[in-house]
C-alpha cells in the first residue's frame, strides 16, 4: 500500500508503516529527522498523486481551542486570516482523493467548523507517558483500540497546581521552534497502533 504521512518530519509514523511492509512516505516543509523516504516540500503538490492512504497531521497553531483567545488580539492582527488558511489546509486532506484518510489534531475548532472527530485518543492509552487529547477524523478506517493503558505522569507545582508532565517538560524548551517540534512528534505507541490497525 502507498501511504503518505503528511506534515511529518520525525519519520515516526512513516517508519511504523514501513516496518509493516508498506511503501510509506513522509512529507513536510522541514527535512526528516531520520533517514527514510521523505519529500521536503508542500504536501498539497503531491496530495492527489494516487496514494492508497493519507495520514495528515496539519499544524494546530491556528486551530486548537487554546489559541482562540488570540483572535482579534492587537498583537496578532492577522490571526483570523491565518486561522482561515489553516481550516482550508485541514479540509484539503479531508477532501483528498485517497480512499482511506486520517486527519489528526488536538481538541480544535474543527469539531464545529467541520464535524466532531470519529475518535479522541490519548497517548497513555498506548503506553506513552502523556494524557494529551488527540482527535482523529477517519475515512474508511476503524477506530484505534488501546494497547497499553498507563497512568501518565503529572507535574505538581509548589502551589499544588497540576499539569501533564509531558506538556510541562516540553514547556521548559526555551527555543520556540524546538518546543513546537517536540510537541508535534507522534508518540511511538500511537504510531505503532496506527500501523498495526490500518496497515
Amino acid at each position: 500500500m502507498r501511504v503518505l504521512i503528511c506534515c511529518e518530519f520525525s519519520g515516526i509514523v512513516r517508519d511504523a508503516f514501513k516496518a509493516k511492509g508498506h511503501d510509506a512516505w513522509s512529507c513536510d516543509l522541514l527535512p526528516t529527522e531520520r533517514e527514510g523516504q521523505h519529500i521536503q516540500g508542500d504536501v498539497l503538490d503531491i496530495l492527489n498523486d494516487g496514494w492508497d492512504m493519507i495520514l495528515a497531521f496539519p499544524p494546530c497553531t491556528y486551530l486548537c481551542v487554546s489559541g482562540i483567545r488570540w483572535i482579534g488580539h492587537p498583537k496578532h492582527p492577522n490571526r483570523r486570516e491565518l486561522q482561515r488558511q489553516a481550516i482550508d489546509f485541514f479540509m484539503a486532506f479531508i477532501n483528498s482523493k485517497a480512499p482511506k484518510v486520517v486527519v489528526e489534531n488536538p481538541i480544535s475548532i474543527m469539531s464545529t467548523k467541520y464535524r466532531k472527530p470519529d475518535q479522541i485518543i490519548r497517548p497513555c492509552m498506548f503506553g506513552d507517558d502523556s494524557n494529551k487529547a488527540t482527535c482523529l477524523w477517519l475515512r474508511k478506517l476503524p477506530k484505534l483500540k488501546p494497547t497499553n493503558i498507563i497512568e501518565p505522569g503529572r507535574h505538581i507545582s509548589a502551589s499544588g497546581r497540576s499539569w501533564d508532565k509531558w506538556f510541562f517538560d516540553t514547556s521548559l524548551i526555551s527555543n520556540l521552534a524546538e518546543r513546537s517540534k517536540a510537541r508535534s512528534r507522534t508518540f511511538q505507541g500511537v504510531a505503532d497502533c496506527m500501523a498495526a490497525t490500518w496497515g
